[in-house]
């Protein structure tokens, strides 16, 4: 179920998907937040700039959290669907809650993630949609590329 709070949890991540974008790099932001909404973590897909084909937004705003006594509690919020990859972080390590921008250009593992317990709300946030549509339009090589499509 969506929270009031949850479109200015995902403002964070949008920022951080434009910031993506302003370098070059895939428009996917995230943040992971502690159960009562302070941020630990935010950061954006850096495949690109980083050379590094790990660094997924999610990734990025995990690792940025730094170690964490248990995710229990702790929402990711994403600009996009989570990848399996990604989906597998969140289940991993036991994060307890997912928002998402948007799954329409992107159906990743959020199907996976609500039938394994963790609480998914997809908001089909229209600004998310736009800037993955356009993107997609303009790069669909480097899109593929990133969703593991030959």
């Amino acid at each position: 179920m969506s929270r009031p709070a949850d479109r200015e949890l995902l403002a964070v991540a949008l920022e951080e998907a434009r910031a993506g974008l302003a370098e070059g790099g895939i428009p996917i932001g995230a943040a992971l937040f502690a159960a009562d909404g302070t941020l630990l973590g935010r950061g954006h897909n850096r495949r690109v700039q980083d050379d590094d084909p790990s660094v997924h937004g999610e990734t990025d705003a995990f690792r940025r959290a730094g170690r964490q006594r248990t995710y229990r509690g702790t929402t990711m919020v994403t600009t996009l669907s989570p990848c399996w990859f990604c989906s597998g972080l969140v289940r991993q390590f036991g994060i307890t809650r997912l928002v998402v921008g948007e799954a329409r250009t992107f159906h990743g593992g959020h199907d996976w993630l609500a039938e394994n317990g963790v609480e998914v709300v997809v908001l089909d946030d229209e600004t998310c949609v736009a800037m993955m549509t356009d993107f997609i339009a303009a790069n669909p090589a480097l899109w593929n590329e990133d969703i593991g499509v030959d």
